[in-house]
């Protein structure tokens, strides 16, 4: 059991962020193990055959991941490849120039990584800190860009839910139902931990809470210099995160979008190529191409190249659009 102590200036300190660099670490420790429970198997099964075949040399983004320990505690990670976020909603290349720029005396570790991988950061920081970004970018760009629409919906959401417990109950109520693996008391915040205990005093920095898409069922803490103390916990409503609902074609979207396109928005809840939605919608692909040419320019549908193929997803303005259709 780790204690952390809590005085007034943590309190005031204590604030919320999310971080998609983040979510590129744990999302590598799901692709190699750490979902027992399945609860991520739909995007496995999507992403790893398009890892497989993609043309990008990852190795220097898995190595520094390493394969989750059983019996499953959250074992380490890098501090130096995932810091904590500064800004409440960095974009990945804002976290990956902190990466680029971490000082050497950092480039170390206890997690279980290759020691040539280690030797190769010791003996050419900037290069070999420019090789890791890289293969994030190009990781990013086959397992997450596509679905982080729906990523980052599950997490604002969920931080509007914290936000709202903290201001009708403060600190107590926030956290209350976090996880259970958290419990709040007396000014002190009790995280269950296999391995580590005693007390670890915040001393006027805060605490950083950072919902995750992908820990489910751990929490995982930064707690020690030079990074802000951290928890990395589950969202509310994770277990819904890959749910396929079938999403109904508003009426009044397609008077305003046509009957085409607001079909087609209606089936990008998932990312999809153009020959998927020609198959699922009925109509050619040359017009289904068209179409989404329109739907980019507009700014509701990106593309991301996946390997060989291109996938389209909603963006958020395209998400927010059809539910507000939906809603009408």
């Amino acid at each position: 059991m780790i204690e952390i102590e809590f005085g007034m200036e943590d309190v005031v300190r204590t604030r919320f962020a999310l971080s998609p660099l983040w979510e590129v670490v744990a999302s590598v420790r799901v692709l190699k193990g750490a979902d027992e429970q399945g609860l991520h198997r739909a995007w496995v099964e999507q992403v790893r055959p398009r890892l497989a075949a993609a043309d990008a040399d990852l190795s220097p983004l898995l190595d520094l991941v390493p394969v989750p320990p059983r019996p499953p505690w959250a074992g380490y990670v890098p501090g130096f490849l995932c810091p904590p976020p500064t800004t409440p909603l960095p974009s990945l290349a804002v976290e990956l120039a902190t990466v680029r720029a971490t000082p050497p005396a950092l480039l170390r570790t206890k997690a279980d990584v290759p020691p040539a991988r280690m030797a190769a950061l010791r003996a050419d920081p900037a290069g070999e800190l420019g090789r890791i970004s890289d293969a994030i970018e190009a990781y990013w760009e086959l397992a997450l860009a596509p679905y982080w629409s729906r990523i980052l919906t599950l997490l604002e959401n969920d931080i509007r839910y914290r936000a709202g417990r903290l201001v009708a109950g403060g600190a107590r109520q926030l956290f209350a139902d976090l996880d259970p693996q958290v419990a709040w008391a007396g000014g002190t915040l009790q995280l269950e931990h296999r391995t580590a205990r005693g007390s670890r005093p915040l001393d006027g920095r805060g605490l950083l809470l950072v919902p995750s898409a992908f820990v489910w069922p751990r929490v995982f803490s930064v707690l020690n210099e030079p990074w802000q103390p951290s928890l990395r916990y589950p969202p509310r409503g994770v277990g819904t995160l890959w749910e396929s609902r079938p999403v109904p074609v508003s009426d009044a979207l397609a008077g305003v979008v046509g009957r085409s396109r607001a079909t087609l928005l209606a089936e990008l809840a998932a990312p999809a190529s153009t020959t998927a939605l020609a198959r699922r919608t009925g109509l050619t692909p040359g017009g289904v191409s068209q179409h989404l040419t329109l739907l980019r320019t507009a700014g509701l549908v990106s593309a991301h190249r996946a390997g060989r193929q291109v996938l389209y997803a909603r963006t958020r303005a395209g998400a927010a659009l059809v539910a507000a259709a939906g809603s009408g």
